[in-house]
């Protein structure tokens, strides 16, 4: 990548710091060069265009970020002429699910993301922060001091970002409420009890420490899926109380706290819609929210209509006239899937994300962010979304997302990586999101299979030629660093080919009394299978400490080690199945009877591995 030149007497003052911060990450220097960047402000909305010259180029932008923006086309060689549809266009990363990203390698997110056109990022932190005087908050949970969230804010400030905190103030806080020592304003396993005096002195905590922290007087508090809100020690002490009331109480208060500090709140919205409907499902159209909830609603917070589901294009316009009709102009909280996925799932992502993008742009909503959530233990690459970030970014300029050669070029230019390796290593998913599961399917008992096999007949073996397309897809691409750790990739495929063969051929000898073939698995096949899955740990570890804090490494690492232990626990009772010491296989008698109906595929860790 050659060097970007810019002299700050002819540069406007908005982008100094801007320039000066990506040369952290790029050739981008102060003075005479090869290639001048000449900008000029327009006071045309989104506007962005790049023109280039044999010694020069030439950038028209509305925006910071867009001239940010701009940079990646100058670099990737190309000219473009663009309007951007957001004034705040975002991402929120969750550092809750055991991943805590380092500092200097979120510095690193925050320049890619830059160069990409997002002005704004969320840390959603539960409880992954240093609260004064609280010493369970974030203990041995990697959690950021007060010290590293100002340097985050004050590089991502520097860089046109800003940065705004995302936290918990109702629901979501199991990791904290586990403790004797919250005992006090624990309603649920994961809910704040509600009226209760040291609540309020616990949240004006949280509240002071990120005012504190950030500059941005913007805060997110959360309060999404507190399903069993006021149903237990709530519910103990005062009785049943409708959830509406309860949860707008509680949101007039933190609305209220807010206020006296200078914030100003914003909430997932998805509770009202919820209570709403008997099945409290967010996305039901029969769902009525009362005339009395929506008057109570308090002016000052903000509503997040998030959804990472819909296809359909109308359900977004619809739910956005809904929030609409709540009295709230809404920010819109979609999502690039990260989540129980072992990298970025683009098949998913474009699925939802292009129609969201579109209702947006057609309802002209003002501000956009994109959720990269870590559920069920964060063991996503997170590098290898910043392919997902990039495509989005199109769309959120006015592009269609569909030009593979430009993006190739522009993601290389942004993070030295290769879009089209990363589309293959999306593969990984095989378009069902479903197959993250057998790396933790317990090797005896066999339950994802057993439920695969009766509600999607026939997939595994379309499961195993993809898998094996995607290994070898991705040979070419080993040395490729950037973004995304492709030889891990390449792990994760494997292990699942193993997971697989070993399965089909363990249940085949087993029904057969076939002991020659038990004898193989025994002695062959499962020790090939620890060896990779010894080897997929060490990728992971690897990619793992380069990124995150070492806290929460050990759920993986616990996760891993059980695998090989049942590895090995099946080996040693095929040996004494073949030996006469055991009549039969207890694990393999089994047979689940259910009907495609019964079964639903998408679980987390506990379902498969465990009892």
């Amino acid at each position: 990548m050659n060097s970007v030149f810019w002299n700050p007497s002819e540069t406007p003052a908005e982008l100094h710091s801007i320039l000066e911060t990506l040369a952290d990450g790029y050739p981008i220097k102060k003075g005479k060069g090869e290639l001048k960047l000449n900008f000029k402000k327009s006071t045309k909305n989104g506007t962005l265009k790049v023109r280039l010259a044999e010694e020069s180029a030439f950038i028209e932008y509305a925006s910071p970020a867009a001239a940010a923006r701009a940079l990646t086309f100058v670099f990737a060689g190309l000219e473009v002429e663009e309007k951007g549809a957001f004034k705040t266009f975002g991402i929120m990363l969750d550092c809750s699910r055991n991943a805590v990203m380092k500092v200097e390698h979120l510095k690193k997110w925050l320049r890619s993301i830059a160069m990409m056109g997002y002005n704004m990022a969320m840390l959603y932190t539960e409880d992954t922060y240093k609260l004064p005087e609280e010493a369970y908050f974030g203990y041995m949970r990697g959690a950021y001091s007060m010290d590293e969230i100002k340097e985050i804010d004050e590089y991502a400030a520097r860089l046109g970002i800003e940065l705004i905190p995302c936290i918990q103030t109702l629901g979501h806080l199991e990791k904290i409420l586990r403790w004797g020592a919250y005992h006090n304003v624990k309603d649920t396993s994961s809910v704040l009890l509600v009226d209760e005096e040291k609540t309020y002195q616990l949240t004006s905590k949280m509240l002071d420490f990120w005012s504190e922290a950030c500059r941005s007087r913007r805060i997110h508090i959360g309060m999404d899926e507190t399903h069993d809100l006021g149903r237990g020690r709530f519910m103990d002490t005062k009785g049943y109380e409708r959830g509406f009331e309860i949860f707008n109480r509680h949101l007039a208060k933190l609305t209220k706290l807010c206020k006296d500090k200078g914030l100003k709140p914003m909430i997932w919205s998805d509770m009202y819609f919820r209570m709403g409907n008997p099945t409290y499902n967010y996305y039901d159209k029969a769902t009525v929210i009362p005339e009395d909830v929506k008057k109570a609603i308090p002016k000052g917070a903000e509503l997040v209509y998030w959804d990472y589901y819909h296809e359909d294009y109308d359900f977004y316009v619809e739910w956005i006239k809904r929030h609409r009709e709540l009295g709230k102009e809404p920010l819109m909280g979609s999502g690039a899937w990260t989540w129980v996925r072992w990298w970025y799932d683009a098949h998913k992502t474009e699925a939802t994300v292009r129609p969201c993008v579109k209702a947006c742009r057609d309802m002209k909503l003002g501000e956009f962010f994109v959720t990269l959530w870590g559920d069920d233990g964060a063991y996503c690459d997170f590098d290898s979304v910043l392919a997902g970030l990039c495509w989005i970014s199109e769309l959120a300029y006015g592009n269609e997302g569909d030009d593979k050669k430009r993006l190739e070029k522009l993601f290389k230019a942004v993070t030295g990586s290769s879009y089209a390796a990363h589309m293959i290593a999306s593969d990984i998913q095989c378009s069902n999101g479903h197959n993250h599961n057998m790396l933790y399917d317990d090797p005896l008992m066999n339950k994802f299979f057993a439920e695969i096999n009766i509600a999607c007949p026939g997939t595994i073996s379309d499961i195993r030629k993809t898998l094996e397309s995607v290994v070898k897809g991705l040979k070419k691409y080993s040395s490729v660093k950037g973004a995304g750790d492709f030889a891990h990739a390449s792990n994760i495929a494997s292990v699942m080919l193993g997971k697989i063969d070993i399965y089909a051929a363990l249940s085949k000898a087993y029904a057969k009394k076939n002991k020659k073939a038990l004898k193989s698995i025994a002695e062959n096949d499962i020790p090939t299978l620890v060896k990779a899955y010894k080897k997929l740990a060490e990728s992971f570890r690897k990619q793992w400490m380069e990124h995150n804090k070492p806290f929460g490494l050990e759920t993986m690492q616990i996760r891993f080690a059980g695998q090989i232990a049942r590895l090995q626990e099946t080996s040693l009772q095929i040996k004494e199945y073949l030996d006469g010491r055991l009549d039969s296989i207890a694990e393999l008698d089994e047979e689940l009877k259910a009907s495609p109906s019964e079964v639903h595929l998408h679980a987390h860790y506990q379902k498969y591995a465990l009892s």
